[in-house]
């Protein structure tokens, strides 16, 4: 079975990073943990992080979401293309609205069930590896076309079905 890369967990909970994981061994290359979220940054530069399980609360006593939320954008500003699953014990329908429109890719509650939680991990990768842009799509197709015209511009824009100068203009922007 192919595993997914490496996760890199943060919950201020030990006791929690280490049920995860034993859990996550077994579809992720490398487990990464952390109880502070200060050291998610630095992390991630250290090397490529496929997906983040980001806890909502650190600070004793406090369970509105607001820590995870300001790390979710954080993550997301310096990091767009990485997932963040949101992990939660104080499951709350609002908290998981904000948690989405902030760019959270799914959203846990805890306790959480084993099998449940590994199949919505696999989901969110999964689909993150199966969705390309039109861009990246368009400038595939231009790509092999021109190949298979071995660099005639005229009969690849003909192929395409259009004009000269409207290839041009596409292959500026590849």
């Amino acid at each position: 079975m192919n595993k997914y890369g490496t996760v890199l967990i943060v919950d201020d909970n030990a006791a929690i990073l280490t049920a995860m994981r034993y859990l996550l061994e077994s579809i992720f290359e490398q487990v990464l943990t952390t109880t502070q979220p200060e050291d998610i940054l630095k992390l991630m530069a250290q090397q490529p992080i496929n997906m983040v399980l980001l806890d909502m609360n650190f600070s004793l006593g406090v369970n509105s979401g607001n820590e995870g939320l300001f790390w979710l954008r954080t993550i997301r500003k310096q990091h767009p293309q990485t997932p963040v699953v949101l992990m939660t014990a104080y499951a709350d329908i609002n908290l998981a609205v904000k948690g989405l429109k902030n760019g959270a890719a799914d959203f846990i509650t805890k306790p959480w069930d084993n099998d449940e939680l590994l199949h919505k991990l696999k989901d969110v990768l999964d689909l993150q590896n199966e969705i390309v842009s039109l861009d990246e799509v368009e400038k595939e197709h231009i790509r092999r076309t021109i190949d298979h015209c071995h660099g005639n511009l005229t009969q690849a824009a003909e192929l395409l079905g259009i004009t000269r100068q409207t290839l041009y203009n596409k292959m500026k922007r590849l």
